[in-house]
C-alpha cells in the first residue's frame, strides 16, 4: 500500500478537515443505495469497534428486520488506552459523516444519533463544526449525544439504552439493537471507523480496499501503540502488518520487553517474542484464539511488573462494572482483590488457586459481557506471566524506570 487512507490530507496537527477541503480531496459524497451492501460484502470489511463483525451482514441484519430504522454511529471510546477513534474523529470528520449518511441512506434510516465520548472533547468539537457545514437535509436531523466516560458505555446495548433510557448500561438479553433498538426501531451501532471505511469504500470500490492487507488481511487498520514504547500514537496500518512492524514503527528496538497486550483491557497479554510476529487482522488473530479488540498494542517493559499491572487493570474493571448482576459487580471486585493480594503480599497459593477457579465461575453468566472480557483478560495474564503469579515476591513497590501499558 501507498501511503494512508484514513488518515490521508492535510497534517494532523491542522485539526479538523474543513467540508471544502474535505470534498476537494475526495469528491461529494457518492449516491448509492442497498447496493452499497453487496461492495461491503465483496470489501470483506469487518467493524473496527471491537467485535470484528462482518459489516455486510450486520447491514443486512437491520435491512431485513424492516421499518425505518435508526443508526448510531458510535464514538464513546471508553478503551482507556484508545485514542484510534478520537484522533479520526479530531482531524477527519467529515469522513464520518459521510459514513454515517451514506449507512442512512442505503437503510433507509429515519433517525441518526452521534453518540461521542462526553470527554472527547476536540472530537466533540471537530464533529459539531463538520455538522454545521454540511448541507445535506439529513444532516440537519442529526442528533448528537454525550456517552459517559465508562468502560461499559460503548457497548451498542448500552449506547442504544443510553439513547433510549437515559443509563449506558450493557445487556445481553434481546431484543437485540438490530431487531429493535432507539424507538423499538432496528438499530445499525457503528464504531465511527468502520463508517470512515464504508466512505472510502463507497468512492473506490471493493477491490481497492481489498488491494492493502497483508498475510490474507483486507485493508486497513488504524491501532494505538501504548505503554513501553519511544513513540506512542495512533498509526494506520494495512491489515495482516506484524506486532513487531507496527512496535518498530513506534521506535521500539527493546528485545527484552515483558509481554504485548493486544486489544485493550478486553484483550490478551501475549509473550513479548511471541507477539512479534502475529499479524494484527481480525481473522489472523481470531486463528490464534487473539482479538484484534479496540486496535490497542500495549508494551510493558521487561522492568515492569506484569501482576501489579494485571492487579491494577483488573480493579479498574471491577470499578467500571454496571452493576446489574452478582458476577460482575461481586465476582470481578473478588478477582480484583485476589490479584491485589498476590501483587502487594506475595504469592499465596490460595488466592492463585483462586484466580483460576473464580475466573471459570463467572466467565459467561452475567448481565452483559462485561465480565467476560475481563476474565479473557485474567485468563492470559495467568498464562503470560505465570512464573511471576507463581512466585511473586511480597511487598513489591514500583521502580524507577518501571512502565506498564498505561
Amino acid at each position: 500500500m501507498s501511503g494512508l487512507r484514513l488518515l490521508a490530507g492535510p497534517e494532523l496537527s491542522t485539526g479538523a478537515e474543513r467540508l471544502h477541503a474535505h470534498v476537494q480531496r475526495l469528491g461529494p459524497t457518492p449516491v448509492v443505495g442497498l447496493s452499497l451492501v453487496e461492495v461491503l460484502a465483496k470489501s470483506g470489511l469487518t467493524g473496527r469497534g471491537g467485535a470484528s463483525f462482518p459489516v455486510a451482514r450486520k447491514w443486512r441484519s437491520v435491512a431485513h428486520a424492516g421499518g425505518g430504522p435508526a443508526i448510531v454511529v458510535n464514538g464513546a471510546e471508553g478503551e482507556p488506552q484508545s485514542l484510534k477513534d478520537r484522533v479520526l474523529m479530531t482531524t477527519r470528520p467529515h469522513l464520518v459523516l459521510d459514513g454515517a449518511l451514506l449507512a442512512a441512506r442505503a437503510l433507509k434510516a429515519s433517525s441518526i444519533a452521534l453518540y461521542i465520548g462526553e470527554d472527547h472533547q476536540a472530537a466533540w468539537a471537530a464533529i459539531s463544526g463538520a455538522l454545521a457545514e454540511r448541507p445535506e437535509p439529513e444532516m440537519h436531523r442529526v442528533r448528537l449525544v454525550a456517552a459517559p466516560a465508562r468502560y461499559v458505555a460503548g457497548e451498542s446495548s448500552a449506547a442504544v439504552n443510553l439513547l433510549e433510557n437515559s443509563i449506558a448500561s450493557p445487556t445481553t438479553k434481546p431484543p437485540h439493537p438490530h431487531v429493535a433498538g432507539v424507538g423499538g426501531a432496528p438499530t445499525l451501532v457503528q464504531n465511527v471507523e468502520t463508517l470512515a471505511h464504508v466512505a472510502l469504500i463507497a468512492r473506490y470500490g471493493a477491490d481497492w480496499f481489498r488491494a492493502a492487507g497483508r498475510r490474507g488481511g483486507a485493508g486497513t487498520v488504524l491501532v494505538t501503540v501504548a505503554g513501553a514504547v519511544p513513540s506512542p500514537g495512533v498509526v494506520e496500518i494495512e491489515a495482516g502488518t506484524t506486532v513487531g512492524e507496527v512496535l518498530q514503527m513506534a521506535g521500539a528496538t527493546d528485545p527484552t520487553a515483558r509481554a504485548v497486550l493486544i486489544g485493550g483491557y478486553f484483550g490478551a497479554w501475549v509473550d513479548f517474542a511471541v507477539a512479534q510476529e502475529l499479524p494484527l487482522d481480525p481473522a489472523g488473530l481470531h486463528e490464534r484464539g487473539l482479538s484484534l479488540g479496540c486496535g490497542v498494542v500495549g508494551v510493558i517493559s521487561s522492568r515492569g511488573c506484569g501482576v501489579c499491572e494485571t492487579a491494577r487493570i483488573m480493579r479498574y474493571l471491577a470499578g467500571e462494572s454496571s452493576a446489574q448482576c452478582g458476577p460482575c459487580f461481586f465476582g470481578l471486585r473478588a478477582l480484583a482483590d485476589a490479584c491485589e493480594r498476590i501483587a502487594e503480599k506475595g504469592t499465596n497459593p490460595t488466592d492463585l488457586a483462586r484466580l483460576h477457579r473464580w475466573a471459570g465461575e463467572v466467565r459467561g453468566r452475567g448481565a452483559c459481557r462485561h465480565p467476560d472480557g475481563a476474565v479473557v483478560f485474567l485468563q492470559s495474564a495467568l498464562h503470560t506471566f505465570a512464573p511471576e503469579f507463581s512466585s511473586h515476591p511480597a511487598h513489591w513497590r514500583a521502580q524507577p524506570g518501571r512502565r506498564g501499558v498505561g
